[in-house]
């Protein structure tokens, strides 16, 4: 049973959606102010599966919430806010949030968007379990110059180096290499790596490839592995 954490100070919003996640089976754990947050998401750590959080919250806000949930673990958060400012959103992506929902929202979008974070977390661990099989089998590490993807390990390798990474910049970047060459737009990357089936934040995109860049790249201001296809997306050069 997937364990979520809901961080949201209004009493009727975080009962409703604690309602309906109950519904969908989940274990659903609750806190109405940011300290309260902090300390119930490093007591359920490492069972923790998600992270729901507002940004406007008592003692911490969710920003500084969601940095110091960064430095600890790498689950997934999915960001609320009342406030639809793009510099909320870019705040919210830059310190390393996963998502971004805007109030007022759908149950059926607030739940479609918690069963994907949720799908490809499971993914994710199953893989570092030894439970999951590499989508290609035959190639156990993929190869490009002095960068190495090891589908076995889990790792990304620089000069024979690993490099750290969260579990979304890893399936990012392996999905980019597994379609080496072909221009992928913003929303079929969201769609395939992120798992949503609705048009959902672009930017977080772009951010994710900012982080792959600073990793993998000789110079990532003047990128030559992850190239910018001009009005639409992505694509992977090796």
């Amino acid at each position: 049973m997937p364990t979520i954490l809901l961080v949201e100070d209004d009493l009727t919003l975080r009962e409703t959606l604690a309602y309906n996640l109950h519904k969908q089976d989940y274990r659903v754990e609750t806190a109405s102010d940011g300290q309260a947050a902090v300390d119930a998401a490093l007591r359920l750590h490492p069972e923790l599966d998600l992270v729901v959080l507002d940004i406007m919250l008592p003692i911490l806000d969710g920003f500084e919430v969601c940095r110091i949930l960064r430095q600890e673990m790498s689950v997934p958060i999915i960001m609320l806010t009342a406030r639809d400012d793009e510099i909320d959103r870019v705040i919210g992506l830059e310190i390393g949030a996963d998502d971004y929902i805007t109030k007022p929202f759908s149950m059926r979008e607030f739940l479609a968007r918690v069963k994907a974070h949720l799908r490809r977390e499971r993914l994710v661990r199953d893989e570092l379990e030894g439970t999951a099989q590499p989508a290609h089998p035959s190639s156990q590490v993929l190869r490009f110059g002095n960068l190495a993807i090891d589908l076995t390990r889990r790792e990304v390798l620089l000069d024979d180096k690993p490099l750290q990474f969260k579990p979304q910049e890893y399936a990012l970047l392996l999905f980019l290499a597994r379609h080496r060459g072909q221009a992928l737009t913003r929303e079929y990357l969201l769609e395939q790596v992120w798992g949503w089936e609705f048009s959902g934040e672009s930017r977080t995109v772009d951010v994710h490839v900012r982080w792959l860049r600073e990793k993998i790249e000789p110079e990532p201001a003047a990128p030559a592995r992850i190239v910018t296809v001009r009005g639409s997306g992505y694509r992977f050069e090796g």
